[in-house]
């Protein structure tokens, strides 16, 4: 048995209407006085006054900042440290998707003024401490509620991570019921951005690649193969709902300590440079960098094929791992997302700025099961395209 660590979130709470406990825990948690991190669309949902009336119901004093935007800058961050100063904030909650989660993790340590963000990118530079930190996911997908990850889009369009375990929340609530509204296309690339968390956690080339994130990995695979089409299918789907919401949380725990790999480095390009949502932008490069890697390293994939998809058992070795390739393909076309690069009006000029651009995610390649060279990067890209 391997030597290993395994880090997650300390208390979990899940169920329908679990929010509504929300104030009780934050007086009990972080006193009276808390700044709650969220974005514009969810105010416009109503979801941030149903918070409000939580907190308010269990005499909790909270400001609001609904700035964050997606790919959330270093500025937006800043002016999210800054609110919860002035606020005098005794904790922070983020209430939202992984965007928020992200700023709130951050909020919560650079908030306390012993850090500055210029100086913990990278793994393992935050020490804190921070403030008392709740999250509350309104998606299924980025996990952030268990994770020791907050990303960064720093400069004009490069990525960037804060890992360390100080940004591991303290509580995550997970309500299914507030994920009801999400809209069908980002339901379909929210539940895929979980699954592949789970895949590039089960075949990661980490040191810390672990039984524990596996296991949590294939289960993960179980719930989102069999609830993503159903979910976008219909939306007020009781039980697909919860399973992704599970699902993506139980993805999140395998990847925040067996981390992710070639998708993602792949991705955050596509993200920076042209908006993408992150969990389309993974869903584009999914199955071409899994075909890459597949020739060389099989084995992890036709193991995780049967979990997703049951039908694929009657296949074996190889022929399996390349069916679960198509598989997922064929996922994200009946979800009606995207299929190529050249959709989402990427000029195909740009494709060797990707490239270089990806070699930039040294963190995550590293973790890929077959090395991605700038060449490899172009040839997936191209074929994407």
């Amino acid at each position: 048995m391997p030597t290993f660590s395994f880090n997650t979130t300390p208390s979990i709470q899940f169920g329908n209407g679990v929010v509504s406990r929300l104030g009780e825990l934050a007086r009990v948690r972080m006193g009276g006085r808390v700044l709650v991190v969220t974005d514009p669309g969810l105010v416009a949902t109503g979801i941030i006054a149903q918070v409000a009336g939580i907190l308010r119901a269990a005499s909790v004093d909270f400001n609001i900042f609904s700035e964050v935007e997606a790919d959330p800058p270093e500025a937006v961050i800043m002016k999210a440290v800054g609110a919860a100063r002035d606020a005098g904030a005794m904790g922070v909650i983020g209430v939202g998707g992984g965007s928020s989660l992200d700023v709130a993790k951050l909020v919560a340590l650079l908030a306390v003024g012993k850090e500055k963000l210029k100086n913990i990118y990278g793994v393992g530079n935050a020490k804190g401490p921070r403030l008392p930190l709740i999250l509350v996911p309104t998606t299924s997908g980025t996990g952030s509620e268990v994770t020791p990850i907050s990303i960064v889009t720093t400069g004009a369009a490069e990525k960037m991570g804060v890992v360390s375990p100080v940004l591991i929340p303290d509580l995550a609530l997970l309500d299914p019921e507030l994920t009801y509204g999400l809209p069908p296309h980002v339901t379909a690339a929210t539940g895929i951005d979980a699954m592949v968390h789970a895949i590039e956690a089960f075949a990661s080339a980490s040191a810390n690649n672990n039984p524990v994130s596996r296991t949590l990995a294939l289960q993960a695979l179980t719930l989102m193969g069999r609830s993503v089409l159903a979910a976008v299918q219909d939306g007020k789907n009781v039980a697909a709902r919860g399973e992704m919401l599970l699902g993506s949380m139980l993805a999140g725990q395998a990847f925040a300590n067996s981390p992710v790999a070639a998708v993602h480095a792949l991705a955050y390009p596509l993200g920076g440079h042209f908006h993408i949502p992150h969990g389309l932008s993974n869903a584009l490069v999914l199955p071409h960098v899994l075909r890459f890697n597949c020739v060389t390293a099989p084995d992890a994939y036709a193991e995780m094929a049967p979990h997703a998809f049951p039908d694929l058992a009657r296949f074996e070795g190889q022929e399996r791992a390349a069916a679960f390739c198509e598989a997922l393909a064929d996922l994200s076309r009946d979800c009606d997302l995207p299929q190529t690069l050249q959709a989402m009006k990427i000029p195909q000029d740009w494709l060797p700025r990707l490239a270089r651009d990806a070699m930039n995610q040294s963190r995550l390649l590293v973790n890929n099961p077959r090395p991605v060279a700038e060449a490899d990067a172009l040839a997936i890209y191209t074929a994407a395209y």
